[in-house]
């Protein structure tokens, strides 16, 4: 190749060189092109999920699992509620049905149905309701009822409460509104807790580990801790508590079925002893004759079922030659709802019908429904049920505190929360710590509300809201740390000075009912006493507790690199960098500027 060649080539070569380079360059200065967004996964889309689904129907929930609690213990209560009624021994089940059936032929004469529910070793007095005759064709029924003395069949005058009855009610059907649109929000809060346990399991990889993990003292992670641990220790429990209580009320909430599969009177009918061992009335033939003895009636189901087996004693028609009596076991006999029942009639005393078994759905809806409500279970397992029943209570609880907690980390000014974020934790406050002091003021308003006050019952529930009112608005007005503390120690008082109230209004004191053998009155004392504890131990943990303050963040690689950059300029020549002209090695004004871009960066 000649020279001249080799000179050409070499400046093409040195030309496309400068054009690489200056591509490169170009490349360079370009923007780089933003990381296409990683998809989000399974587990985030169930957190989002499991978040939302627990808050925006947790503070009923909450309210739905405590009172659900407090329910399996709810003829205990009742007594508790009613201190005029003495304790007493059992006594035999015929004879208790007869002479509360004599009496009921005087104060409920000219219904058309009563129904008596017998003594057992947890209730202590017989208790009926009876239909009231109407007025006028086609206006709403109206029940009367009353309890009664198992040992002279009279009925006893104790004040008006409803008792447990209220919390029991109110867990499935509020107050304050209609039954049917309190049973349609009790159903869609138990949808939005059942799609929370599903995501929740979802969510949590690691679950069953962490059950095993509590980091005390780690802010957010040890409420997340507890959430877990919580959840885990009953979460077969929490899931059939679900579905179960789903079950109870599947007839309203889905009806098509049995509208489209069931549509004759006699279809219906039916279908109504397959899951209902209510008798309703059929019409009078209007021939007067003396009901025959119920007490035989009564032995005869115990030969079948055993001695303390026979729950309650239904007659429709009574003292008319149509009479017809029913009689079911109790619910501690077995694990079902489903209806059993002897059926005899109500002239002549002769069995008409055996009712003992039906269809296998109506069976297995009657299983659910005995498992939603623990009334088998004895002594020991009625414990359980309400121990993890309240650890559900405290899973929900967390569950919304950590809400709160997990995003006050995030906010710009924790001290200036935005409007959402003061009512979600205003609202958490009222839901946990008010609910125990609404509870409570229920159980005060009984013992000092007049027992000749007029509607005293509904009084005793007014009670109870208004004072979970005033939690709501005192969560309001006061700073959320220091409402914690404070509503939590008055939890504690209320609750610890209710037994102190009993011994001063009744003459059943604790020492007493221990020295008689009542475990009623006793254990519930005990109870509040345990419960106000509780409550103690979550206002110190409230009041020694310590918000962690978010640290300042460190400066980024970036922001140091620029920082040395800066300070190496304000150390040379002095040309341009630094005020003065000659060589020197003193700081000029890229020192400061290090600084500043340092505190930028951070």
């Amino acid at each position: 190749m000649t020279p001249a060649a080799k000179w050409s080539a070499a400046a093409d070569a040195a030309k496309a060189t400068e054009a690489a380079e200056a591509t490169e360059a170009t490349e360079a200065a370009k923007p780089a092109r933003p990381a296409k967004p990683k998809p989000r996964g399974i587990r985030q889309t169930m957190s989002d999920l499991h978040t939302w689904s627990g808050l925006l129907a947790g503070w009923l929930l909450y309210a739905m699992f405590l009172t659900g609690t407090v329910s399996y213990f709810k003829e205990e209560l009742s007594d508790w509620m009613r201190p005029e009624v003495a304790w007493q021994a059992q006594t035999d089940a015929g004879e208790v049905a007869q002479r509360v059936a004599d009496h009921l032929g005087q104060v409920a004469a000219g219904t058309s149905q009563w129904s008596l529910t017998l003594p057992t070793e947890r209730s202590n007095t017989a208790s009926a309701f009876w239909r009231m005759p109407q007025a006028t064709p086609g206006a709403r029924r109206t029940f009367g009822s009353a309890n009664f003395n198992p040992a002279t069949g009279q009925e006893v005058k104790a004040r008006d409460t409803l008792g447990g009855e209220f919390f029991y009610r109110f867990h499935f059907q509020f107050y304050y509104m209609p039954v049917i649109w309190g049973r349609w929000l009790a159903g869609f809060c138990a949808m939005f807790m059942l799609v929370a346990i599903v995501s929740g399991v979802i969510t949590h990889k690691k679950i069953f580990v962490d059950f095993f993990t509590f980091r005390w003292g780690k802010g957010q992670r040890s409420w997340l801790d507890a959430h877990n641990a919580l959840s885990v220790f009953g979460l077969p429990f929490h899931a059939m508590i679900t579905y179960t209580g789903l079950v109870t009320l599947m007839a309203l909430y889905m009806p098509w079925g049995d509208q489209a599969a069931y549509k004759s009177p006699a279809q219906r009918q039916e279908l109504n002893m397959q899951v209902n061992a209510f008798l309703q009335p059929g019409k009078a033939a209007g021939v007067a004759a003396p009901l025959a003895p119920v007490d035989a009636m009564v032995r005869e189901a115990q030969a079948r079922w055993g001695k303390d087996q026979v729950g309650r004693v239904t007659v429709t028609n009574p003292g008319d030659s149509s009479a017809r009596v029913a009689v079911t076991p109790g619910d501690g006999s077995r694990v079902s709802m489903s209806p059993q029942y002897l059926l005899f009639d109500g002239v002549s005393g002769k069995l008409i019908e055996v009712h003992d078994k039906v269809g296998p759905a109506a069976e297995v809806r009657g299983v659910m429904y005995a498992l939603h409500l623990g009334r088998f279970s004895d002594l020991q397992l009625r414990w359980l049920y309400f121990i993890v029943s309240l650890a559900g209570t405290a899973m929900v609880g967390t569950g919304l505190v950590m809400w709160t907690v997990k995003r006050r980390q995030q906010l710009p000014d924790p001290q200036r929360p935005y409007f959402g974020f003061r009512l979600v934790e205003r609202l958490n406050i009222a839901a946990i710590a008010g609910l125990s002091i609404a509870m409570a003021a229920y159980l005060w308003a009984n013992r000092l509300l007049p027992t000749d006050l007029a509607a005293r019952g509904a009084g005793e529930v007014n009670v109870f809201f208004g004072v979970w009112g005033a939690t709501l608005l005192y969560a309001m007005a006061r700073p959320a740390r220091r409402a914690w503390i404070e509503l939590l120690w008055a939890g504690a008082a209320v609750l610890a000075l209710l037994p102190v109230l009993n011994a001063l209004t009744t003459a059943r004191p604790f020492w007493r009912s221990v020295a008689v053998g009542d475990w009623v009155f006793a254990g519930v004392d005990l109870m509040l006493w345990a419960l106000a504890l509780l409550h103690v131990m979550l206002a110190l943990k409230a009041q020694r507790h310590k918000p962690r303050v978010k640290p300042a963040r460190k400066a980024g690689p970036r922001a140091v690199e620029r920082a040395k950059d800066d300070a190496v300029a304000g150390t040379g020549t002095g040309t341009g960098a630094s005020a003065g002209t000659g060589t020197g090695t003193g700081p000029g004004p890229g020192v400061a500027g290090s600084a500043t871009s340092a505190r930028e960066g951070a």
